[in-house]
């Protein structure tokens, strides 16, 4: 049987304030912004989405996985580690980090495919934690 959007989201009041985050913003980066859900659902499709700290988020077995937003001059995407932020260090020279985040200027699309590999390199963080009883 087929998740409904509530199941995917957590709740419909999830649904709610991440209907209306998107609606907030324009439509531009409405669209970049959406591509980055989608990149992240393709990455963690059994990651559950979230909302919280006023921004769109998943989260992975009960665990955060990570946030993202856009903010008036860049998106930002949360948590990463300071290892996972080594390990892609040359992909991402061009963009700002600071603990834990990355933000992409607003003028330009996010590059997917790092997105794609950052979250990637987060589940499996995240699965390693799991495994090893440690947290995250």
């Amino acid at each position: 049987m087929a998740s409904s959007s509530a199941e995917k989201t957590g709740s419909t009041r999830t649904s709610a304030e991440l209907r209306a985050y998107f609606a907030s913003v324009p439509p531009n980066v409405r669209r970049n912004l959406k591509k980055v859900r989608e990149t992240i659902r393709g990455v963690a499709p059994d990651a559950v989405e979230h909302f919280s700290y006023g921004m769109p988020a998943f989260r992975l077995d009960g665990k955060p996985l990570v946030w993202y937003a856009a903010w008036k001059k860049h998106y930002s995407i949360y948590p990463f580690g300071a290892a996972i932020l080594r390990a892609h260090a040359s992909d991402a020279e061009r963009y700002e980090t600071s603990k834990g985040t990355i933000r992409f200027p607003i003028m330009e699309p996010p590059p997917f495919d790092l997105v794609r590999r950052l979250v990637k390199a987060r589940v499996a963080e995240l699965r390693e934690a799991t495994r090893t009883g440690t947290t995250r």
